[in-house]
């Protein structure tokens, strides 16, 4: 249940104004006129964010279980400390069209959303989520609900706006949490 409520709460708070909210946002706005948009871009996002966050804890839990325990534990507390000073960057997205517009809004999102992800703060906050709780399934549950808690009401607002958010207090506090779990990491 650790895992499963760590990776939630770890992703949800380090989404917000991530690059894939932006993304949703602008998603959102561009497919408004479509009846059912708005389903149809959240089930993008949790499918898109399912297979991709998969894939990355099963890379955690493999690659942890190649080296020794106390090397692991190192490694996932400095993974833990370089992700608390990334977070302070701000994501940027670009606004451009895309050719996936034209497939629709699924389609369109569960693309642009997987492309998105790879590399991103929150694929590679996964990698060491699983690498430290050894529970895959509680980890991809955990990390794709707290994706789904930061981007649904993005969608479902329409015109929300990232702007709004005090984003410079939202990255400080997240890059605490992921100080502090890498610190609970070495101690603990």
């Amino acid at each position: 249940m650790e895992a499963l409520l760590a990776s939630t709460f770890t992703v949800a708070i380090a989404e917000i104004g991530d690059k894939t909210q932006l993304l949703a946002l602008i998603l959102a706005a561009r497919f408004s006129h479509i009846k059912g948009s708005k389903t149809a871009i959240i089930l993008g996002i949790f499918l898109s964010t399912l297979l991709n966050h998969f894939a990355a804890a099963w890379l955690g839990n493999w690659a942890i279980g190649l080296i020794s325990p106390e090397l692991a534990r190192y490694l996932v507390a400095a993974s833990f400390f370089a992700i608390a000073l990334w977070v302070l960057i701000p994501d940027k997205v670009d606004c451009e069209e895309s050719r996936f517009y034209k497939m629709g809004p699924f389609i369109a999102t569960f693309i642009l959303f997987f492309i998105a992800e790879m590399g991103d703060k929150t694929q590679i906050a996964t990698v060491v989520l699983a690498a430290k709780y050894d529970a895959l399934a509680m980890v991809v549950m955990g990390t794709t609900l707290g994706m789904l808690i930061a981007n649904v009401p993005v969608v479902i607002a329409g015109n929300f706006s990232a702007e709004k958010l005090p984003l410079t207090l939202i990255h400080r506090g997240c890059a605490v949490l992921f100080a502090l779990l890498g610190v609970v990491t070495l101690l603990f």
